[in-house]
């Protein structure tokens, strides 16, 4: 079979828990980024503070003969402060994934809120990437021939492409990932799954949002429609469950999705999971059709499989949430067992078609 045409290769860590700020004693992980307006490249850290609370942050990469090697913190841009980041017992902007749009020369950031009934996907604006205008909560446009109502669901791993492409009914539009999950049981005891025809499994899904809605308000950044299926777990590194990572970038063959799949065992009603594998696939989706998947490794391009990597507060964890192209050369930043960022580059194979 025809080898991918992407690799990746670890390159190190990048950060660590400060020592001592109450703000990281959980953990460090899986970064958003982009460039600032002084053309810097940041990251966007999630900052997990004890009881699972978690921030994002902002911090200078650190480059050093062409690769990352460190940041600078600057401080915190996104706290838990609405209603529907908060519950009685928990507290959350989780797990941001940022997306430049040309277009409307914004930075489009979803974020896991994770309030009263559990994780659910809402998304800000920014244009300097610090200061963040809350768009609110995601809404799902009803389809009844998928039959259930997609806004009952926790859903995570959400990130938005760059380009506006053509949606399935051909109306120009920015696309968006996400990834329902069935169970209802997190939210009403004993419910049990609802899944639509078709896998069961969390899966990655895909939106659309006509560009000239957008482009009037802005606020139509959170109303997704012509929800469908686009990839279920296929491989076994995948087994459990899959789900995007940072925003497709377009290459030679498509657009390229960095992926995560899992294996293990999910304990019903666990936030820290400790019994389960994350490592990093991906996927070649069509460039005029990106819910059809033209290629994916059937291995993963990176596992877990350093000190860093395997032992954390979720042990066994490698979770891409970002690529930035430095100097030329494509770097990935990823969670290491939900405790540490590291990085790793991103090529295309000598001799690929």
């Amino acid at each position: 079979m025809t080898p991918f045409p992407y690799r990746l290769s670890r390159a190190g860590v990048v950060m660590t828990p400060a020592a001592g700020d109450p703000l990281e004693a959980e953990g460090v992980l899986n970064p958003a980024s982009g460039r600032g307006p002084d053309g810097e490249l940041y990251l966007l850290p999630r900052l997990v503070a004890e009881g699972n609370v978690s921030r994002v942050g902002i911090a200078r990469v650190v480059v050093e003969d062409g690769v990352p090697v460190a940041v600078e913190r600057q401080g915190v841009v996104l706290e838990p402060d609405r209603p529907f980041e908060r519950g009685r017992s928990n507290a959350g902007v989780e797990d941001p994934r940022t997306t430049f749009i040309p277009s409307l020369g914004l930075h489009v950031m979803t974020y896991v809120a994770y309030g009263p009934l559990g994780p659910r996907t809402a998304v800000a604006v920014s244009d300097d990437l610090r200061a963040w205008r809350r768009l609110g909560p995601v809404s799902f446009e009803y389809d009844d021939a998928l039959g259930i109502d997609l806004a009952l669901f926790h859903n995570k791993d959400t990130v938005f492409f760059p380009e506006p492409v053509s949606a399935p009914d051909g109306t120009p539009s920015l696309a968006v990932l996400h990834r329902p999950v069935w169970d209802l049981g997190g939210i009403r005891p004993g419910e049990g799954e609802h899944p639509p025809s078709g896998e069961s499994r969390p899966s990655i899904w895909i939106a659309f949002i006509p560009l000239d809605a957008v482009q009037s308000d802005v606020r139509e950044l959170a109303r997704w429609r012509q929800n469908r299926f686009l990839a279920g777990p296929e491989f076994p590194f995948e087994e459990l469950k899959i789900g995007a990572g940072p925003a497709p970038r377009r290459v030679p063959e498509g657009w390229l999705l960095l992926h995560h799949g899992v294996t293990g065992r999910l304990e019903p009603g666990v936030d820290q999971q400790k019994n389960v594998n994350y490592a990093a696939g991906a996927m070649i989706l069509d460039a005029d059709q990106p819910w059809k998947v033209l290629d994916r490794t059937r291995e993963p391009l990176l596992s877990a499989e350093t000190e860093d990597e395997r032992s954390g507060i979720v042990p066994n964890v490698v979770f891409p949430t970002a690529i930035e192209t430095v100097e030329g050369r494509d770097w990935v930043f990823y969670g290491m067992a939900d405790s540490k960022i590291g990085v790793a580059l991103l090529e295309r194979e000598e001799g690929a078609a």
